[in-house]
């Protein structure tokens, strides 16, 4: 199994560039020390087409952050959205629940829930 190994750039475009004059990528590859897929896996990054996960080469390093960072504010928008509609079906709910305690509040009312009869004694004092 090959190590794994961290390609730069530009290592990437000259071996996109050798393998577009290539007649045999599988030659080209071993002599890389890369796997041919990873080749055709560049070659689709620097033509603008990347695989999910996978770096645009096609964007420079300026374009790939301002990518990224709008991303990051996609999602940062989604959760704040998530939030929001958290916030105000609790604040509903905590609504109801203090209009139902209001309610309750009358001097006679009888309790919100019945006395537990667990624990009473056959009517009978000792």
């Amino acid at each position: 199994m090959a190590k794994w190994r961290r390609h730069g750039v530009e290592f990437k475009r000259q071996a996109v560039e050798r393998m577009k004059g290539c007649d045999n990528i599988l030659a080209l590859a071993r002599e890389l020390q890369v796997e041919s897929k990873l080749l055709y896996r560049w070659k689709n990054q620097l033509e603008g087409r990347p695989e999910p996960r996978h770096a645009n080469l096609a964007q420079n390093a300026e374009q790939r952050q301002e990518s990224r960072l709008k991303q990051e504010n996609q999602r940062l928008k989604e959760a704040l959205g998530e939030k929001s509609l958290e916030v105000d079906f609790f604040k509903g709910a905590l609504r109801r629940i203090k209009a139902g305690r209001q309610n309750n509040t009358v001097s006679g009312a009888p309790a919100s829930t019945p006395k537990s009869r667990r624990g009473a004694t056959s009517g009978k004092a000792n």
